[in-house]
């Protein structure tokens, strides 16, 4: 197991290298600029557009503009803002959220780009199946250069990589995090949770695009009110502590945070690295994943399909991600006292694998068999924290005496010392955010939470195996589609097996494949972007104009919900 945390924690920080992160941001900045801020545009006219005014049947495409945003934000909005802004906060501290808003406007732009893009080079020849993405630019554009040969091979680089976001961030990711929190409050296994899981995601996706699109424009637009109504309860609680927990968010981002309970500091540089790669997962700007979704919706004018996208960032990282992050910070549970005191000094022995601690009992009331635990020591400088702190890791095992902390062996050059009083829970993801639910009234979490936990896993692991799908028949065809949703579903419930235990481990499994798929998507970007800008600005030449407008008033919510106002007669 340590060998295995190991490989994914090289493999991550070659993935998230500072100049990477560098080349994202700049990004971001250059099509912010490029369009002329087209974040205003987003947030002026896309909402009209989802309104459905500008929904035509005789338009190409499978489902209307409001379903292509609910099965793009299905994506997006979920464990990546339950579970991503917790892990954020647990590891980078408060500062971390900060950075997260800033990859939440460029995004915007980012998103508006890719999703244009892949608009423009579409393949409706099947107008109720249509295809798209950054692997039918790159194919498409290069081959009108006379370079089919290129473009297809990074086409087929992309989708590598996509695949690769889609078993870990999009699949794993939000499997762990329901079968963690599940087990954490009822004592289910979570292996039991992955075959449930499996099975409800299987039932949903052999359905393919329109009946994704159906279950995600009536789920998540309810899970997002469930959410957001225990949220405000929380909120409403700790009202007065908002501005200053605002207050902390942007001063954290620009010095070190000091270690406090449960955190234990985090570097500048560090709450950047940690907030840009929770936003980058979480709202998925540059990935061009939400590219292919966006490609199935029923219209005849590209960058109105961007324009929507443009949306996600807002929704995802500045309104949602920032709502969590108020929950966190204001109950105090991310930095909160031991929730074991010390039964006496834990005591190191120097072992052939690392520091050794014999096994912590704890009680069986509220712990259980596959729960991780941590304990603060000091030891060597680290460069993450900007101090010597680290956290020793365990897991909660089950004997004939009782319940114990298994030790994970602490490599150090230098003897550890204890440097908190007591053992902590480590609350990893989406069971952080319902501790802080149930610090105002307990057992909130336990049910507004979890229940929110299983939609947003559902929807989220959902929407992703549409975009390893379209992966698949880029490469392939249709025929191995079958084969792929059933190893899609199998890799549920390896999730849940027990091969991700720490909020480090966590980090690095989604921290890999929304890497490599941005190594994949945004040089796409970067060579075709300018297409996407062109047709942007004659876009919204027409719109300022007055040469485009709604040819209709909005259709009823009725028809919007099931995409009634596109159906073909």
């Amino acid at each position: 197991m340590r060998d295995f945390s190991a490989v994914l924690s090289a493999i991550n920080a070659f993935l998230w290298h500072e100049y990477v992160l560098y080349a994202i941001v700049g990004t971001g900045i250059l099509f912010t600029i490029w369009s002329g801020f087209s974040q205003y545009w987003a947030l002026k006219h896309g909402p009209a557009v989802v309104t459905g005014v500008y929904d035509d049947a005789d338009d190409p495409g499978a489902i209307n503009h409001f379903q292509a945003l609910s099965a793009a934000l299905s994506g997006t909005v979920g464990l990546g803002n339950i579970g991503g802004v917790a892990l954020a906060i647990a590891l980078g501290g408060p500062g971390a959220v900060f950075w997260m808003w800033v990859v939440g406007v460029l995004g915007m732009a980012i998103k508006l780009t890719e999703v244009t893009m892949s608009m423009l080079y579409r393949n409706t020849d099947d107008p109720d199946n249509p295809h798209g993405g950054p692997m039918y630019v790159a194919a498409k554009a290069l081959e009108r250069m006379d370079w089919p040969r290129l473009g297809r091979v990074i086409g087929v680089i992309f989708c590598i990589s996509i695949i690769t976001s889609t078993i870990t961030g999009g699949n794993m990711f939000q499997a762990w995090n329901v079968g963690e929190i599940t087990q954490s409050y009822f004592g289910v296994p979570t292996w039991m949770t992955g075959v449930v899981l499996a099975v409800a995601v299987g039932v949903v996706i052999i359905g393919g695009i329109k009946r994704i699109g159906k279950f995600t424009g009536t789920v998540v637009p309810l899970m997002v009110v469930a959410y957001l109504g225990g949220g405000f309860w929380v909120l409403a609680h700790n009202v007065g502590d908002i501005p200053e927990m605002l207050a902390l968010i942007v001063s954290s981002a620009f010095s070190t945070s000091a270690a406090t309970g449960a955190f234990i500091g985090g570097t500048v540089f560090f709450g950047f690295q940690i907030g840009m790669k929770r936003a980058i997962f979480s709202n998925e700007a540059g990935q061009g994943s939400s590219a292919m979704v966006h490609a199935a919706a029923r219209t005849d004018e590209p960058v109105r399909e961007g324009i929507v996208a443009g949306l996600e960032p807002f929704i995802d990282t500045i309104v949602v991600c920032t709502f969590t992050a108020l929950i966190i910070l204001s109950t105090g549970i991310w930095n909160r006292a031991p929730d074991l005191a010390f039964d006496g000094t834990p005591n190191f022995v120097r072992g052939d694998t690392g520091w050794m601690l014999e096994p912590t009992r704890v009680p069986g009331d509220d712990w259980f068999a596959g729960d991780s635990a941590f304990l603060i020591v000091s030891a060597f400088d680290n460069e993450q924290t900007g101090n010597a702190l680290h956290k020793v890791s365990g897991i909660v095992t089950e004997t004939p005496a009782g319940l114990y902390i298994e030790w994970l062996p602490f490599s150090s050059d230098v003897m550890p010392q204890p440097a908190s009083d007591g053992y902590y829970r480590n609350y990893v993801g989406a069971t952080l955010t319902a501790k802080a639910f149930d610090a105002v009234t307990p057992g909130l979490g336990k049910w507004i939470v979890t229940i929110a936990t299983w939609l947003f896993g559902l929807s989220t692991m959902i929407a992703w195996s549409y975009y390893g799908e379209q992966a698949v028949v880029f490469m392939g065809g249709e025929k191995p589609v079958i084969v792929y949703k059933l190893v899609y579903c199998v890799l549920i419930i390896v999730a849940t097996l027990g091969l991700v235990r720490t909020d480090a481990d966590l980090d690095n499994v989604i921290g890999i494949g929304t890497g490599a798929v941005m190594f994949g998507n945004i040089p796409i970007i970067w060579m075709f972007g300018y297409q996407a800008m062109r047709a942007y600005k004659d876009y919204i030449a027409r719109l300022r104009s007055g040469r485009m407008g709604p040819d209709h008033p909005a259709p009823r919510i009725d028809e919007l919900l099931s995409g009634g106002d596109v159906k073909r007669s």
